[in-house]
């Protein structure tokens, strides 16, 4: 008797497309089912596995580099596979949604890559997800265009050898896509975003003298990386393309992969381009593992908390260490400031922020570093021009001189800056209006002139819950509640109406955002991410 046949992709409660037939055939979908019934038991296993380890954080308060794989730490001999041409030099990149206007400008923006983003800058609604891979592909064939209805300008690519190099980020292993499933359960998003994206082109970029590249999110420890890599492995003889075409940079945005930097890059070393320092999810992830701590994990407002915090030193200063030394891109943190058309003081003060920011990250040995917006990518290429001259990157600096033990990363009370009540409001402010927004199916959102992504609620709701759990005292001298929390966001939701109009409010999302975020601010059980019960929200 043979087999039964496996069960086809279904694709549930989804309105059809434009042009979807494009991206949904029938071999894509296959290709993802494929990747669905291989790896997703071992997804499953792995993030049950986060909630081991959280539990052991929160009886010890404590992380260190692992004893098991010490190993594989003190030998020097291996490094990851030298970087293609396309990803030798990455001294600029230029992060942003996959909608056509924002392809076509990511990849004209002079940036050397363009992190095109179906993660924290997109709000995973059905169109987002299909209509985005559809737009990568158009821009790779040539035939993508846009036409702005307000103003009438119309946007065309560049020539291919103008164009910026696209790293493609797929959704975290904890993320689910709804719309499509297999026996009645849905497909993880990562394997829907990369499975899609790397089927329709993979052989495409290659005949382009590029490849496939990704970014890959919220990896907390290497296990989850040698995931990623036995998806590449399987992905690469599917399509029938040579073992080591793909590369990934791995975004070391959560405090365990902290630990686990070289583990990582050497579970990922035949596919493995660089590692990335993200600034708001590894702050958030600092509060969300050690948030029943006590007081000396109680991180200060948000802006307060920079590059140059010692805790914040010591992270980055190991990312270029442990990069360099095994031959990887170390690539730094976001320049988030959006201009201004209408105050040139203001646009004057951030971009010496950002050319002090960037000349800081060129200076440690970053290789490259991101922006937000087109018109940070010449002040950034100034500083790492500066630095790099006519080299691709500076990857033979060691920083030899770098030694981070593992209480450092976690020093968090090595700051001297205290929660305000200024941070409380922000805080609050950033959080309702970014849900809002991304319950419209908008990811990147710009807020009080910086560029916000779901990085940013997350920070933002967690310090709201971690303060209020601390009891902390605010510079005013009032104590941080459940109460006090409310009363700032019924204050927040009063002003927005009285700032966009009746109308506009009601055809908003305000309330439900401002709901939302108390939600996940005020429940004593702490939703791992914001986006898991937003989703649940989140039409289309």
């Amino acid at each position: 008797m043979s087999a039964p046949a496996p069960s086809p992709l279904a694709i549930v409660d989804a309105e059809p497309l434009p042009r979807q037939e494009e991206v949904l055939t029938d071999a894509a979908l296959a290709f993802v089912a494929e990747l669905h019934r291989r790896f997703t038991p071992r997804r499953d296993e792995l993030l049950a596995r986060r909630a081991e380890r959280r539990a052991e954080i929160a009886r010890t308060s404590s992380l260190d580099f692992l004893p098991e794989t010490a190993a594989i730490r003190a030998d020097d001999s291996w490094k990851v596979a030298p970087a293609p041409a396309a990803l030798n030099d990455r001294r600029v990149e230029i992060t942003g949604p996959t909608d056509r206007k924002m392809t076509i400008n990511a990849l004209n923006s002079g940036a050397k890559v363009w992190l095109a983003d179906f993660e924290d800058a997109s709000a995973p609604t059905w169109e987002n997800v299909v209509l985005g891979q559809l737009n990568l592909t158009a821009a790779y064939t040539r035939t993508i265009d846009f036409t702005d209805e307000r103003t009438g300008k119309s946007y065309a690519l560049r020539p291919n050898e103008e164009l910026a190099t696209v790293v493609m980020r797929p959704r975290g292993w904890h993320l689910d896509e709804r719309h499509l499933q297999v026996d009645g359960r849905p497909v993880p998003g990562a394997l829907v975003d990369f499975g899609l994206y790397f089927f329709h082109n993979a052989q495409r970029l290659l005949d382009l003298g590029k490849g496939p590249y990704f970014y890959l999110p919220k990896t907390e420890s290497h296990l989850e990386a040698r995931l990623w890599n036995e998806v590449f492995v399987f992905a690469q003889d599917y399509v029938g393309i040579p073992q080591g075409t793909v590369r990934a940079t791995v975004l070391i945005e959560t405090i365990t992969a902290a630990y686990e930097m070289e583990e990582i890059l050497y579970e990922l070393r035949d596919h493995a381009s660089g590692l990335n320092a993200g600034r708001w999810d590894y702050l958030f992830s600092i509060v969300k593992n050690f948030r029943d701590g006590g007081a000396k994990f109680v991180l200060p407002d948000r802006n307060a908390v920079t590059m140059t915090a010692p805790f914040m030193r010591a992270y980055t200063e190991l990312l270029v260490r442990t990069c360099h030394k095994r031959g990887a891109h170390a690539i730094g943190g976001m320049a988030a400031f959006i201009p201004s058309r209408r105050d040139a003081e203001v646009n004057k003060v951030a971009f010496e922020k950002v050319r002090a920011d960037k000349d800081r990250e060129a200076g440690d040995g970053f290789d490259g570093s991101w922006v937000a917006h087109p018109d940070l990518v010449p002040i950034a290429m100034e500083s790492f021009d500066k630095v790099l001259g006519d080299k691709p990157n500076q990857k033979d600096r060691l920083r030899e001189d770098v030694d981070v033990r593992a209480a450092d990363l976690i020093a968090v009370d090595s700051l001297d800056a205290k929660p305000t009540y200024a941070g409380l409001v922000n805080a609050v402010q950033v959080g309702i209006r970014y849900i809002e927004a991304w319950l419209r199916g908008l990811g990147a959102v710009a807020i009080f002139n910086l560029m916000e992504d779901a990085a940013t609620a997350e920070i933002s709701r967690s310090q709201i819950w971690q303060w209020i759990n601390a009891k902390v005292v605010l510079d005013n001298g009032e104590q941080v509640t459940a109460e006090l929390a409310r009363k700032v966001a019924a204050e927040e939701l009063a002003n927005i109406r009285a700032e966009i109009g009746d109308e506009a409010f009601a055809a908003g999302n305000w309330q439900q955002a401002h709901d939302l975020l108390l939600t996940v601010s005020l429940d004593e059980d702490y939703a791992d991410f914001l986006t898991l019960p937003a989703y649940e929200q989140l039409k289309g």
